[in-house]
Order: structure tokens, then C-alpha cells, then sequence
């Protein structure tokens, strides 16, 4: 798999190589591990759970706090030809109907989402979805010095009770003591 992951990133996003321990850290996830990142801003953590999701079956979703990431994210990734969409407060409910259609009919590789919007959504239409993979961006929300700024993200570890999907969790602020406080509260083995 690691073959087709070089060509993925050469074909879809046209690197050459990968960058640090970008290809250590998806070879972890592809084997279904629950993984957590510390990589610098502009480092490449997005590529670390990409391109796992385009190699995988199933959906992938993604837990992001800003709507302008989100969109940034979803059109780079359409324009590389990578099916993936965001579900978050600035959809109308028609747009809402039309992404949860897409994700359950398999038209959908990444699905980026608010934490309000997963947690709202996962006892619902997406538990109807196959999720192979969950990936945390900004993970360090869920610590105590974060979890002010968005409160559903400390209440991401209730996806363990009704997904069975590998998990990372991605970062670029934290301490040795708040990344041990991630691993904790998103349950991450």
C-alpha cells in the first residue's frame, strides 16, 4: 500500500517525495492504528490522513474547528479530483440533505465537519455511513486550555462507542502534557 501511497502523492498532489515523517506516520494509520501528530504549521499533516483516505473504502471524516479551513481544504482537494465535501453551520438544510445523500451513496472520499455538526450527526444519518477513518485537525481543542473555544470537542471520544475506525489525531501546538491529555480523552490505543 505504501506504493500506492507515493503515487497518490505524486498523481493527486504532485510531490515527489514525502516530507519528514510524513510516510512513517501514514503506513501507522494504514494499518489501522490510532496515531497522533506533532508536525509544525505548513508541514503536511493534511497529506498524513488524505491520503489514507483515498486508499481506504470507506469514508473519511474529518473533525476541523474553522469553516474557512474547511472550504480551503474541500476545493483543494476537489480540484486534485478527490471527492470530498464539508458539513458544518453555513449549509442550507437542502445542501445538508444533498452531502449526508452523497456520503451514504459512497460519493463522498473526506468529509470535513464542525465538532457541533458530528456530534449532532453521529447518532443519526452518518451512523449509517462507512467511516474508516477519523482524523482530529487542531486536536489540541480537546485539551483543558482548548476545550473552551469549541466544547464538542471534548466530547469527540463518544465516537469509540459507535465507530469502529482508526483515529489520528493532528497538531501543531502542543505541549509533552497536553499531548498526553489528547491521547486521553480521544481514547487514542
Amino acid at each position: 500500500m505504501l506504493q500506492q501511497a507515493r503515487e497518490i502523492l505524486k498523481d493527486s498532489f504532485g510531490y515527489d517525495t514525502f516530507r519528514d515523517q510524513q510516510e512513517e506516520i501514514i503506513q501507522t494509520v494504514l494499518s489501522s492504528q490510532d496515531t497522533l501528530v506533532l508536525m509544525p504549521t505548513g508541514g503536511g499533516k493534511s497529506i498524513c490522513f488524505q491520503i489514507p483516505a483515498m486508499l481506504s473504502e470507506g469514508l473519511t471524516i474529518v473533525i476541523s474547528p474553522l469553516i474557512s479551513l474547511m472550504k480551503d481544504q474541500v476545493e483543494a482537494l476537489k480540484a486534485n479530483g478527490i471527492n470530498a465535501a464539508f458539513y458544518n453551520s453555513s449549509l442550507s438544510d437542502i445542501e445538508e440533505r444533498e452531502i449526508e445523500s452523497d456520503v451514504l451513496s459512497g460519493g463522498i472520499k473526506l468529509l470535513y465537519l464542525s465538532p457541533e455538526k458530528l456530534i449532532s450527526s453521529t447518532n443519526s444519518w452518518l451512523s449509517n455511513a462507512k467511516i474508516s477513518l477519523v482524523a482530529v485537525d487542531e486536536a489540541h481543542c480537546v485539551s483543558q486550555w482548548g476545550h473552551d473555544f469549541r466544547p464538542d470537542y471534548m466530547r469527540l471520544s463518544e465516537l469509540r462507542d459507535v465507530v469502529d475506525a482508526p483515529m489520528i489525531a493532528l497538531t501543531a501546538t502542543a505541549t509533552p502534557v497536553v499531548l498526553k491529555e489528547i491521547e486521553s480523552r480521544l481514547q487514542l490505543s
